[in-house]
């Protein structure tokens, strides 16, 4: 079958501007293509040459080069000595080709080659290298596993990856400890694991974190969910009310809760607590994140959920966010801190609202169903296997209920997915929910009507508005929450947000 090029776009890294060329067939696209020029072997003979050169004039010691608040300095003196060297070698050059040599240079000597391109790019999730005798694989947003045109020039080189990785974050990797698991500075989660334990050769996995988080605004625009659905769990997080969000694995758990989490009042304290740092939450919030650690080389120094969970309670937080929520000690804390006023949002594993309970009420969580009255609200989320297409495909809330002397809990399902229509319907009127708002809020179901109403106009508004950015959604709830009425009235009027919102700072 023919290949053709699917999309071209540019990146840019370390002052290089290069071309990538997505490549497939009509139905399957298979290639992420790096466009980059051919170097002559004089040239190459010349980088090789200032390389010795910068190494010995540098003189660099290896907490230098390891330090990782140091990169960005070493790598602007790095680069300013390169360029002068390529300049007295190479008079005539052009600026567009100095540059491009400056920061090949860059990448070979205090980075990590041609994966600095796939780090630049923001359209890909994840980077594998799987052995020298493969290419390097990448997640892309939109067109899924694709394979580069990026090929390791051997074992040894993705061994010097892994260590660069370690020690930039103060680990070691070697044959005697041949697993990492590091969070990098900038936010990236690596994972390499050394030959033999890995068979095909050492392997390599990066998890991009995001820089440009996905809003509100985003999955109102790509029909994740709805306006109306949005304005319930606004309504929710506003009132200091706990919410679960359930779905499969790849479902958007995770970011759905992300986009989520604005919805709180700015003077509210937030503990965030994961094993991998996913969530970004807008500047103005007072969150305080907290990663779990692994144990070291001697099996010391771990840091665990249950530790962070424990100690987030004597951190005075108004709101508490976990990662996911996987066993029994967990949820026993969690549910504590939720029955004695704390506010709570974490993910499960389950697909159905009812499936949630059972989830939660079963091993290996098992926790009583009667602790299940302090939840007001559950998204389960939902990812189409053949499209992609990820949907908010159940919002529900728990009934508990005494049957027999037996407490029971039930689902009571307040919206539903059609994947029919493709279309979010309302399936059943909340009654423990608006039951919690009146007891803990004084609202009046019309007040809860009327604020539903309100906020629904405010968030397609933001989308009519292209209002995307995190910080930019943060603000109009940050200010929602300053003058609720002028951000009530621009949104009915679709007026200009310029004119309305504060400038940042």
């Amino acid at each position: 079958m023919a290949q053709r090029t699917v999309e071209e776009y540019k990146i840019d890294a370390d002052g290089i501007t290069i071309t990538i060329r997505i490549v497939g067939s009509e139905k399957v696209v298979s290639t992420y293509e790096l466009v980059l020029p051919d170097i002559a072997k004089a040239t190459s003979a010349l980088l090789d040459e200032v390389k010795h050169l910068l190494v010995v004039e540098m003189n660099l010691n290896a907490s230098e080069i390891f330090d990782p608040h140091e990169i960005t300095r070493l790598k602007a003196k790095f680069s300013e000595r390169a360029a002068a060297f390529i300049e007295e070698r190479l008079p005539e050059v052009r600026k567009q080709v100095r540059d491009y040599l400056v920061g090949m240079l860059m990448q070979e000597m205090v980075g990590l080659g041609h994966i600095e391109f796939l780090l630049s790019d923001q359209n890909i999730e994840e980077i594998v290298l799987n052995s020298s005798k493969e290419p390097v694989r990448i997640f892309h947003k939109k067109y899924g596993w694709l394979e580069t045109s990026i090929i390791p020039q051997d074992e040894a080189q993705i061994q010097n990856y892994a260590n660069i990785i370690a020690r930039r974050v103060g680990r070691q990797i070697t044959t005697l400890t041949p697993l990492l698991d590091a969070h990098l500075v900038t936010g990236d989660r690596a994972n390499a694991v050394l030959y033999p334990i890995s068979n095909k050769g050492h392997t390599i996995t990066i998890r991009k974190f995001t820089r440009d988080p996905w809003t509100v605004t985003d999955f109102i625009n790509s029909k994740t969910s709805t306006p109306r659905v949005f304005a319930l769990i606004w309504l929710a997080m506003q009132y200091e009310m706990n919410v679960l969000i359930s779905g499969g694995t790849g479902s958007g758990k995770t970011s759905f809760l992300n986009v989520c989490i604005p919805f709180i009042p700015p003077n509210q304290r937030i503990i965030s607590i994961e094993d991998t740092r996913e969530l970004q939450l807008p500047k103005y919030l007072y969150w305080c994140p907290l990663t779990t650690r692994l144990a070291n080389a001697e099996g010391k120094g771990s840091v665990d959920m249950i530790d962070l969970l424990i100690n987030s309670l004597r951190m005075r937080p108004d709101r508490i966010i976990l990662g996911e929520m996987r066993k029994k000690d967990q949820a026993e804390v969690l549910f504590e801190a939720m029955h004695t006023g704390h506010s709570v949002y974490a993910t499960v594993h389950a697909n159905t609202v009812a499936e949630t309970i059972q989830r939660l009420t079963s091993p290996p969580i098992s926790i009583s169903a009667h602790m299940l009255s302090a939840v007001d609200l559950n998204i389960v989320m939902f990812r189409d296997r053949r499209s992609g297409i990820r949907r908010s495909f159940q919002i529900g809330e728990f009934m508990v209920t005494e049957e027999e002397g037996k407490t029971v809990a039930q689902p009571n399902v307040l919206f539903r997915w059609k994947p029919t229509t493709d279309e979010m319907d309302e399936h059943a009127t909340p009654v423990k929910f608006y039951e919690s708002l009146n007891r803990h809020a004084g609202l009046t179901q019309t007040d809860i009507s009327k604020d539903l109403k309100e906020k629904e106009a405010i968030l397609s508004w933001m989308v009519k508005r292209k209002i995307r950015d995190i910080n930019d959604v943060g603000m109009v709830v940050k200010q929602y929450y300053a003058d609720a009425e002028a951000i009530v009235k621009a949104a009915q009027k679709n007026m200009d947000p310029k004119g309305i919102l504060p400038k940042e700072g």
